[in-house]
């Protein structure tokens, strides 16, 4: 930014904003979707050195350049894109207006790194614990894969636990994944993380809010969830204890009317309680497999899970008297055909009709009064 004035430029004011000023501050935003971010920085320009807020954030302003910064950028594979532009993700546009404690609105703009140019909204994002147990890491890490097997992209946070396990999960089965990072993309966080953001990279999407050379903060990690759960069609929470930042992710889909499922844990699993609360106060679904969360995020009525396949038992294709003289015999021991008549209210030639039906399937053993189950069978009672 040169020291004559502020930027005319709608692009470089973006830029400058992304650098100077904190990501998802409402007001700031709000402000900018108004009016412009040229505008907006000409007035924060020339507050400089005044006390409060707008002096602070006119004193970083002018210690931009923002030509600079895209350069930067640029050299680093990273593009920066606004709303308007052909890679901008659509989906963010759903986040005008929407706030929580202070936070929230469109993003200035998002700084982007890898081929992958469009998030659909057939996508999932797939949150948990960092802390999680060896339960979520495998839900997380199965479910990833079978919904990036059903064509479903999915988008997390490449966090330590349930986002690192959702990103493997999906790469795993050659898909392409999502990650959108609370920093700069060029100082991925977690550093232990890196590798697995460098994959991602490689055939998905980073994405975040910062400006290249942003550190992380413990806000802008909770500022960041609004992203995730904007661009994704559905949130997937697999895992979360009672304060996880998951839960957080989840709050903003429902600000934004996307829907919401959980995975059930032990009901002993302190990762699990807020996984729990979420479905007992009817905000999130309970999902027990990928086909679910496709139901859940998918068309209505196209996209709908297939029942579970119940067990077949050798009863089941009975016809009436059959089962009701099957379901009479006791357990253990013999039963006469009287008892039997007795039990079922049938007549006598029903009952002996029935028993010889049975017979035949191999469901009971006996001759003439005394008919009992055939022991290889009590297991399908």
């Amino acid at each position: 930014m040169t020291a004559s004035g502020p930027p005319a430029d709608e692009r470089l004011a973006r830029v400058a904003l992304s650098v100077a000023c904190e990501p998802g501050i409402a007001g700031l935003l709000g402000a900018v979707e108004s009016h412009s971010a040229a505008a907006v920085v000409d007035r924060l320009w020339w507050a400089a050195g005044r006390e409060g807020t707008r002096g602070r954030l006119g004193s970083l302003l002018r210690a931009v350049d923002p030509a600079a910064v895209l350069d930067r950028g640029r050299e680093a594979g990273i593009a920066f894109a606004v709303p308007g532009d052909t890679d901008w993700p659509a989906a963010l546009d759903d986040l005008s207006g929407v706030t929580r404690d202070g936070r929230g609105g469109v993003p200035v703009g998002v700084w982007r790194r890898g081929p992958l140019r469009e998030v659909s909204r057939r996508s999932v994002a797939v949150v948990g614990s960092r802390a999680a147990s060896p339960y979520g890491v495998a839900v997380a890490t199965d479910w990833a894969a079978g919904l990036t097997d059903l064509g479903v992209l999915v988008v997390s946070g490449a966090a330590y636990g349930v986002d690192a396990a959702a990103h493997r999960g999906a790469l795993a089965v050659g898909g392409p994944t999502v990650a959108v990072l609370a920093g700069g993309l060029d100082q991925p966080y977690p550093r232990g993380n890196a590798g697995l953001v460098e994959r991602v990279a490689e055939t998905g999407a980073l994405l975040s809010e910062a400006a290249p050379g942003s550190t992380v903060n413990r806000g802008r990690f909770l500022t960041r969830n609004r992203l995730i759960a904007a661009l994704a069609g559905g949130v997937l929470v697999v895992e979360a204890g009672h304060r996880s930042g998951a839960l957080s992710t989840a709050r903003w889909a429902l600000a934004l009317l996307r829907p919401v499922g959980a995975v059930p844990g032990p009901v002993t699993s302190a990762m699990s309680v807020g996984s729990h609360r979420l479905v007992r106060g009817l905000e999130a679904a309970l999902v027990t497999t990928p086909a679910e969360v496709v139901e859940l995020v998918g068309d209505l009525g196209a996209d709908l899970a297939p029942e579970p396949a119940a067990e077949v038992r050798p009863t089941d294709d009975l016809p009436g008297p059959l089962l009701d003289v099957r379901e009479a015999m006791p357990a253990r021991g013999e039963v006469s055909v009287a008892e039997l008549t007795a039990a079922t209210g049938l007549t006598v030639p029903t009952v002996v009709q029935a028993l010889a039906a049975l017979a035949e399937r191999g469901l009971v053993d006996g001759w003439g009064e005394r008919w009992r189950l055939r022991a290889p069978r009590r297991a399908d009672a």
